[in-house]
């Protein structure tokens, strides 16, 4: 599966950040992964001018379920370099096969199988969201399929409560039979719609529009929550309050 080491005595990995202003870290010592199917190693410099990592690029609203940081998180410092050319030394890559060695290095890692194959399809999103061939294709894709899963799983929350029985895979049933059909309606349809991905990001829209399916109702309960402490922040702090803390670079 690869390993990290240390860039400059080829010993264990010494993963030394330096905040830049909360959000953004710097490296404060080089790091190298060496990836069993290439021959050079990736090393990542500790050049500030050069190279800076958000760490794991998560939305706020899903960090209850994956953290910015973690046992995966030399992985992820090597996938924002490997996205952006010129932040680290070693052999060229795409940015899908990018996101394999992140997926790779993760498990080398021993970041667990579910968190590590939903990390990769977030980030096989973010690589779709950037294509340029045919970049309008891309985008709509994505935001197609979250868009869909998003309503049906709230058409199917109102059909399990009987406020609205529109779905055909659920209808007028008992309540175990209504949550069977719409857990294999959440199984199913993402399926089917990540065919629009394409071979290379087909996997990631199942595993995305899957995940989503099951945790929309749980997403969209924690954006409401943070939603009202925000207002209410800012209605007790002033605007100005910040979103992170007040480092100096």
């Amino acid at each position: 599966m690869g390993h990290f080491s240390d860039a400059l005595d080829g010993g264990p990995l010494r993963l030394e950040l330096r905040s830049i202003n909360g959000r953004d870290f710097a490296l404060l010592r080089p790091i190298a992964y060496s990836a069993d199917d290439y021959t050079e190693p990736f090393v990542v410099p500790a050049q500030l001018e050069t190279f800076r990592t958000d760490m794991a690029s998560v939305p706020w609203v899903f960090t209850w379920l994956v953290p910015r940081s973690g046992r995966f998180l030399p992985a992820a410092v090597l996938h924002d370099a490997l996205v952006l050319p010129g932040s680290y030394a070693g052999p060229e890559v795409t940015r899908p096969e990018a996101d394999r060695l992140f997926r790779v290095a993760m498990r080398g890692l021993g970041t667990g199988v579910i968190r590590t194959w939903l990390m990769w399809s977030a980030v096989s999103m973010a690589t779709m969201w950037e294509a340029k061939h045919p970049r309008w294709y891309w985008r709509s894709a994505v935001v197609g399929l979250i868009a869909v899963v998003t309503v049906l799983g709230i058409l199917a929350t109102l059909d399990l409560f009987d406020v609205w029985n529109l779905l055909p895979w659920m209808g007028e049933r008992s309540l175990g039979a209504e949550l069977l059909g719409g857990a294999l309606g959440a199984l199913v349809i993402p399926a089917v719609l990540a065919c629009s991905w394409g071979r290379t990001f087909a996997p990631a829209g199942i595993i995305t529009a899957v995940a989503l399916a099951f945790l929309v109702h749980v997403t969209l309960a924690i954006a409401l929550v943070y939603t009202l402490y925000w207002l209410l922040e800012r209605a007790v702090s002033g605007p100005a309050v910040r979103r992170g803390p007040p480092f100096g670079g």
